[in-house]
């Protein structure tokens, strides 16, 4: 059977993807922190006719690709999809936050897909067709003040993506990268934004589940890059032209007036 493994996939869009890929017939290992989030989606799985496997696991920790990995190898199917998802954002100016939350963001969104990424490409490499999506996020395409790591762990996905496709692209494996936008999930509260920010960003989000179809749809139908929504496909377009000068003034606009 299929399999696909998910990280962060016990909500938003970690839990779109994992549900879209249900539907397309794979079976799914799921890890995040909250058994009983991943226990929720396991079940809508099961509804969907799809084997569902769960292992709660702090990503963030500095074993969690080893547990990961092994925990993946271990399990019945064959390994064909791989979703690097899990991820967060810290708002605010690097120099007051503590620097202990933005490296731990930092782990979690650059250090767990890369390791993860290489313990299992033998794996991936064992299955006649196999596929790779990374989460990034529209940040990777311009530096954003106040999210400025966040936005830099994000196009440093973007770029691992595209340098990892060119390097397999003799092979079965094939890689992609998802860049969604703003989306309605927890990533706001998570990320300390107060109530005005979070009023200003619900106003253009996307729903998880479409960003998901854009996603799983162009992974499996091998393209580079996928930036789900019209609007964020404009902007993020915009920033090749733009000086960035003025997209990190219009980025600060937006977020700095709140602090």
């Amino acid at each position: 059977m299929k399999t696909a493994l998910v990280t962060g996939g016990s909500r938003g869009i970690g839990r779109a993807l994992a549900l879209e890929l249900a539907r397309r017939g794979y079976d799914l290992l799921l890890t995040a922190r909250s058994a009983a989030d991943l226990e929720k989606v396991a079940a809508e799985a099961r509804q969907l006719g799809r084997e569902a496997h769960l292992l709660p696991l702090d990503l963030a920790g500095p074993n969690a690709a080893a547990t990961l990995a092994t925990w993946v190898q271990a399990q019945p199917g064959e390994l064909t999809v791989l979703v690097n998802n899990a991820g967060y954002g810290i708002w605010g100016r690097f120099e007051e936050l503590p620097l202990d939350g933005q490296l731990n963001m930092l782990q979690l969104n650059m250090q767990l897909p890369i390791t993860l990424t290489h313990l299992l490409l033998p794996t991936l490499h064992c299955a006649k067709k196999a596929y790779i999506l990374n989460v990034a996020s529209t940040a990777a395409y311009q530096a954003v003040p106040t999210f400025t790591l966040y936005a830099a762990s994000k196009a440093f996905l973007l770029s691992f993506s595209r340098g990892l496709r060119y390097e397999l692209r003799e092979t079965g494996v094939s890689v992609c990268c998802l860049s969604p936008g703003s989306t309605d999930t927890s990533f706001t509260d998570r990320a300390g934004m107060g109530p005005e920010l979070q009023a200003t960003a619900n106003r253009v989000s996307m729903l998880p589940e479409p960003v998901a179809q854009a996603g799983i749809q162009a992974l499996l139908a091998g393209e580079a890059e996928v930036i789900p929504g019209a609007l964020n496909k404009v902007s993020a377009t915009l920033t090749r032209f733009v000086p960035k000068s003025l997209t990190e003034r219009i980025a600060a606009g937006i977020y700095e007036k709140h602090l």
